[in-house]
């Protein structure tokens, strides 16, 4: 279809993708996870990583943190339909929250003989990687950081004997002493 000659013609943009962590803090009680997560699920979300763990034993709370992608509107709408899952008592979005901390933890196995193997400890010392298990042929490294710094080592390492990775998922949190 042909451009209008108008000079107020706006063409149409499709919305940036915007990837966000948000922090659901639910009652803990069994099924809970299922329904945040089953809520994702039937509306075709994706969760980029999953993290969940009881944080106030006495207050029977636990802490969900997803890291999800999608459309501002999406966002708003996921944030929404989670807020109504009756166990929910607060949803936080940390989407541009400078005040922020967020880690992740992998455990890394890398295989590998001679310079492949000289080159993947110097690479770990870099990266301030500890060594969790070593044995003649493989080396098992613990790294804590961002999502990005882990996904940087861990490229670096397929090309040196990358056998397995494992990851926990991002744990984010406020700095300072207010309790989100």
């Amino acid at each position: 279809m042909p451009q209008p000659a108008s000079a107020y013609f706006i063409p149409e943009t499709k919305d940036a993708i915007i990837r966000t962590t948000l922090a659901v803090i639910v009652v803990n009680e069994p099924g809970v996870l299922a329904r945040v997560v089953g809520l994702f699920s039937a509306r075709g979300y994706n969760i980029e990583s999953l993290t969940v763990a009881e944080t106030d034993h006495e207050a029977h709370t636990s802490r969900i943190t997803i890291v999800t992608s999608g459309t501002y509107a999406t966002l708003a709408q996921i944030k929404a339909q989670i807020s109504r899952i009756v166990p929910v008592k607060r949803v936080i979005d940390f989407y541009g929250d400078n005040e922020a901390v967020s880690r992740e933890l992998a455990l890394v196995k890398v295989a590998g003989q001679g310079d492949h193997r000289v080159e993947a400890l110097r690479l770990a010392d870099a990266f301030k990687c500890r060594i969790m298990d070593a044995t003649l042929d493989t080396f098992t490294f613990e790294l804590t950081g961002s999502s990005k710094k882990l996904d940087d080592f861990i490229n670096l390492m397929k090309p040196l004997g990358l056998v397995e990775v494992s990851r926990t998922g991002v744990a984010t949190i406020r700095r300072g002493s207010e309790k989100v």
